[in-house]
């Protein structure tokens, strides 16, 4: 097999993009990445032309294997998992709970997708006043990740890291971006995602970059 290639978002933005590539790194799997920056003409329409070259979704990340395009997040990462099965639990139930919280996020937590874009290098002064929505979404965040770690004794979700911690990280950066008052359980489990050697390497790379998405509201900067 030739080295897969990831083609992904700038790091400071792309929460989608980190949680392959993280799930490649903690399986260990050798790979090649690619950046896109994102923003300019086609943003937010899935119309970038470089982005459309390389995933017929018009989106990132795009995994590259032997010929083969895979260019959704959790299918990479399931893809990873195949490759490393330590990506998942072993204990088959355990694995079904892991895989439902990674659909959870995956498919769910819409408000806060909405008010809290991912900016690694970004820091509030104060947590903002969120509309009702963006509260109910945190407060089901923090009891799903309470009871996960309540069972699991942490510092993941499920003892070791999993595909489920891949795609709650830069949830975890948006919490602190976003000065967001977390409970003592939630905020040990970011403070273990924070401290993770290949979160780390993503983080640098973020803050080196130099890329600035412009929006309306600017919530980029």
């Amino acid at each position: 097999m030739a080295t897969p290639i990831l083609h992904i978002g700038n790091k400071n933005y792309s929460s989608w993009s980190m949680r392959p590539w993280l799930a490649l790194k903690w399986g260990g799997i050798a790979f090649e990445e690619h950046i896109i920056p994102l923003g300019g003409e086609g943003y937010g329409q899935s119309a970038i032309k470089e982005v459309r070259d390389v995933s017929p979704s018009g989106r990132v990340p795009a995994l590259h294997v032997d010929g083969v395009v895979i260019h959704e997040s959790l299918a990479i990462c399931e893809w990873a998992a195949e490759q490393a099965p330590s990506l998942w639990p072993k204990e088959p139930l355990v694995r079904a709970q892991a895989r439902a919280l990674a659909s959870e996020m995956h498919a769910g937590f819409g408000a806060v997708r909405r008010d809290m874009s991912m900016n690694v290098r970004r820091r509030l002064a104060a947590e903002p006043s969120w509309p009702e929505d963006t509260r109910t979404d945190l407060t089901q965040l923090f009891t799903t990740w309470s009871h996960a770690l309540e069972k699991s004794g942490g510092p993941f979700l499920f003892g070791q890291r999993s595909i489920a911690d891949a795609m709650f990280a830069p949830v975890a950066t948006r919490l602190r971006t976003y000065k967001v008052t977390v409970p003592a359980p939630a905020q040990a489990y970011c403070d273990a995602i924070f401290a993770d050697a290949a979160f780390q390497d993503w983080e640098r790379a973020a803050e080196a970059e130099t890329w600035v998405i412009q929006t309306a509201e600017d919530l980029y900067r």
